[in-house]
């Protein structure tokens, strides 16, 4: 018997972690501005531009607009959002 999977569901107001992945760099001293994610410099191959990663948790999607609009302001080019799991 074949068993089918549930689609994921996502919850608005509840805890995710996240994946941010934008062109240009950032060191960790923007950390506290971007709710406290980890920050780490990527090495992608075929790329000349450079690559941060942004990585950890979010209370709710609206924090997860806040970083998204803080890094708009910054005028950094979204490369990917990615939901890695809830709690």
């Amino acid at each position: 018997m074949q068993q089918t999977k549930e689609p994921a569901t996502y919850a608005f107001d509840r805890p995710g972690n996240y994946r941010i992945r934008v062109l240009g760099l950032l060191d960790e001293s923007w950390s506290g501005r971007l709710g406290g994610l980890r920050i780490r410099q990527c090495e992608l191959k075929n790329r000349e531009e450079p690559v941060t990663e942004l990585i950890g948790k979010m209370r709710d999607q609206a924090e997860l607009s806040g970083v998204l609009n803080t890094l708009y302001e910054l005028h950094l080019t979204l490369r990917s959002v990615e939901y890695l799991s809830g709690e």
